[in-house]
């Protein structure tokens, strides 16, 4: 049976040195995954038995190939308690995902003088999307307050619905830098009340906690696989089936049409009007198969580990003098620890660790207007998953300990 505290054999990537010679320690999942051996051998496996187009042919590859692709959508759809596997379009990446809502929602639901309602805590691929949406409809987009603590301020967030002229909400699940879990399913409501859509930036959340769309009351929610030990070049749109009934494709040609003339043409059914061209079959494939791993592990497990994780890590850091954490400290955090040394610039901070064979982020994490709200240039992030232990985080700590013999900086 698989667990948690046996899982991590089934990544042999971490079995490595880093480039110093010292043994890796891998605290970068926020940024991307690794693959278990089970997924690796499914998309191997695809390539070498069953690689052929979808939809479309009637030789036995294809029909393989086929099964095989929509074999993986059931799965995630499961994997997010939606109740019809059309409802999930694959895509490449959470980026593609919300580019595509937010086009085909701006051009549907978007006139001068509406409104998009943001935070300052997104992720730019949940903003420059709205920001060349709302250029081209003459949209205003309106940012909810943060409070001291790194969590989203509410009654901003009431303020600006009270007005009236709000008609999209797009919101992340988790802050990809302070760790922030938003209260998703209380602003799904809110935003309802006020006659909007909302949606949920999920690529720092599905990987890492149980989601369940309905629960949540989203009506668009996006993700990668490449977060959630997928391969790279996959991820997910999903949405409520009426919505996507309604809502223009935003790509045209092969696959996502029923009939073409020299003049016009009509689209083929949801989930498949947005797919165009060739779909990334194998990589599909292979989120199934991380989808059937983590489901094995658990979600709620898979999150339990994690927030064990995010408490031990605080508390390690906080034995540290010099040290700032961003983001909550109590369990309103997800499974990673954005911090800075004082008088240390967070790149000078990660090529330090990497020496000593700890991978970290440091840099803006592509959220810009956070950092402007933190007043800092960038951060240290140090990120968790299934496979890591209380260990790893030992070993972080005892990294920092060479910036104390660097720069002067060390314990309280």
């Amino acid at each position: 049976m698989r667990t948690i505290a046996t899982c991590r054999d089934d990544f042999p990537v971490l079995d490595q040195t880093a480039s110093s010679g010292r043994p890796l320690v891998y605290l970068d999942s926020a940024a991307t995954s690794h693959k278990p051996l089970p997924v690796v051998e499914a998309e191997r496996r695809f390539y070498l038995h069953d690689n052929a187009n979808v939809h479309r042919a009637v030789h036995t590859l294809a029909a393989r190939a086929t099964d095989a692709y929509e074999q993986a959508r059931r799965a995630v759809a499961r994997f997010i308690g939606a109740p019809q596997p059309e409802s999930v379009v694959f895509v490449r990446s959470t980026t593609e995902a919300i580019n595509v809502a937010a086009r085909s929602l701006g051009q549907m639901l978007l006139r001068e003088g509406d409104e998009v309602l943001l935070t300052v805590m997104e992720h730019h691929s949940n903003l420059v999307p709205w920001q060349l949406v709302a250029r081209a409809s003459g949209a205003r987009l309106r940012y909810a307050r943060l409070l001291e603590d790194g969590t989203l301020d509410l009654d901003s967030v009431r303020e600006i619905l009270a007005g009236g002229k709000v008609r999209i909400v797009a919101v992340t699940h988790q802050s990809n830098v302070l760790g922030t879990v938003n209260p998703v399913a209380e602003l799904a409501a809110m935003a309802h009340e006020a006659g909007a859509v909302i949606l949920v930036d999920g690529a720092q959340s599905v990987p890492h906690m149980p989601v369940d769309v309905q629960a949540l009351g989203c009506d668009l929610l996006a993700f990668s696989g490449h977060k959630m030990l997928g391969p790279t070049g996959i991820g997910v749109l999903w949405g409520r089936i009426e919505l996507l009934e309604r809502m223009e494709p935003v790509f045209g040609g092969g696959e996502m049409i029923r009939e073409v003339e020299l003049d016009h043409a009509t689209w083929n059914d949801v989930p498949y009007k947005f797919e165009a061209g060739t779909p990334p079959i194998a990589q599909a494939v292979g989120l199934g198969a991380a989808v059937e791993y983590l489901e094995s592990l658990g979600m709620a497990n898979v999150h339990a580990h994690e927030a064990t994780l995010a408490r031990y890590a605080v508390r390690r850091l906080q034995e540290l003098r010099n040290i700032r954490i961003y983001g909550p400290l109590d369990d309103r955090r997800g499974g990673l620890v954005a911090f800075n040394v004082d008088g240390v610039h967070p790149h000078d901070v990660a090529t330090i660790l990497d020496h000593e064979g700890v991978a970290v982020r440091a840099g803006h994490h592509c959220a810009q207007p956070l950092m402007r709200w933190l007043d800092v240039p960038a951060t240290v992030r140090a990120s968790f998953y299934v496979y890591n232990t209380e260990a790893d985080i030992d070993a972080l700590v005892e990294a920092l300990l060479a910036v104390e013999r660097v720069f002067g900086k060390g314990r309280r």
